[in-house]
């Protein structure tokens, strides 16, 4: 436990390696597939836009339902291009063809007409059909829903910023507490982001509005166990040892806190796996994404956010390439 800061570029080295992937399946691998720059993740209706049908057919048994016949259903209601997932269910104990089919918005003036018309072409290919859900979001409203989402997380990065700064007012260099917690919550949303990405292209995972909930509890997650880190190191620098260096303070300061932060985390992760077993499909990704942002915030309020604050009490970026040998020669004369 009293070597966490002097391998600080091993947990750096840990968190690259997990958060690279990710980078690719958001902002590559659109590139590679569709030839044009995009985002890797795949919009709920609440940003992207469009209707979400969610339809049973009592009459069709799930082994003859087909998407073609679905889509072409809704074709001919005046849908083209509708995406079609078959979900088959079990009502009283038995079996029941299900689809969610996701097409282009309603009409705002006569939406309707349009739901008769889809219902007809419906029914004149499957029999009796049940529309379970209908949700229908216009191009203007989902517009605003992203600029709503992007408003919020930088709206909270910079009062945490901000509330840092003056919370750490009496200790050395308090901005630099500030940017480190904020570097941390970087690595956490890039880690959420890029999870979804890889999700989304395996299991279709969609990111609509519980996914930024979820995403800004994320931040709450992070910022929440640093301020307990850095408070201690505050602490630590306030009653240090004239032997005492930085590095001692904040090492010692996180085998102090790692117990308390391991611990307080693990209930709430205990809860969220138990939501995540047993609490049904519809909060299901919201949950995976508490739990996925849950670890990372756990992880980079110890392993990066702390250790940054060295890095920069050292201004290590001058000389990085010569750090490890330098780290090796101060700790073998100071044995």
């Amino acid at each position: 436990m009293e070597h966490l800061v002097r391998r600080r570029y091993w947990w750096f080295a840990f968190s690259l390696l997990i958060i690279l992937p990710g980078l690719y399946m958001l902002f590559l691998h659109p590139l590679l597939t569709t030839g044009r720059p995009g985002i890797g993740l795949r919009p709920s209706i609440d940003f992207a836009g469009g209707a979400l049908w969610e339809l049973r057919f009592p009459d069709v048994t799930p082994e003859t339902l087909s998407t073609d016949r679905i889509a072409q259903a809704f074709a001919v209601a005046g849908f083209e291009s509708a995406q079609v997932q078959l979900s088959p269910t079990v009502v009283d104990g038995q079996p029941v063809a299900a689809a969610l089919v996701r097409t282009r918005p309603l009409s705002e003036s006569d939406p309707n007409t349009e739901i008769d018309a889809v219902t007809k072409a419906l029914t004149e290919a499957f029999g009796t059909v049940s529309r379970e859900r209908l949700e229908s979001v216009g191009p203007t409203v989902s517009a605003e829903s992203t600029r709503s989402a992007i408003i919020a997380v930088l709206g909270a990065s910079l009062i945490i910023l901000l509330y840092l700064t003056w919370a750490f007012r009496k200790a050395p260099h308090p901005f630099r507490y500030g940017v480190c917690a904020l570097i941390a919550m970087l690595h956490d949303v890039l880690v959420v982001l890029g999870i979804a990405a890889i999700l989304g292209a395996t299991i279709g995972l969609e990111v609509d509005a519980l996914f930024l909930t979820a995403l800004l509890t994320t931040l709450s997650f992070s910022v929440h166990d640093t301020i307990v880190v850095f408070d201690r190191i505050r602490e630590n620098l306030i009653n240090r040892h004239p032997a005492e260096t930085f590095d001692d303070i904040v090492n010692h300061s996180l085998v102090q806190t790692l117990p308390r932060s391991i611990n307080a985390q693990l209930t709430t992760f205990f809860t969220l796996t138990a939501l995540l077993l047993f609490g049904g499909d519809t909060i299901r990704n919201f949950v995976l994404i508490l739990l996925i942002g849950l670890v990372s915030g756990t992880y980079s309020s110890i392993f990066n956010a702390a250790q940054l604050l060295v890095v920069w009490e050292h201004r290590e970026w001058r000389n990085w390439f010569k750090r490890g040998r330098q780290d090796e020669v101060e700790v073998r004369s100071g044995a």
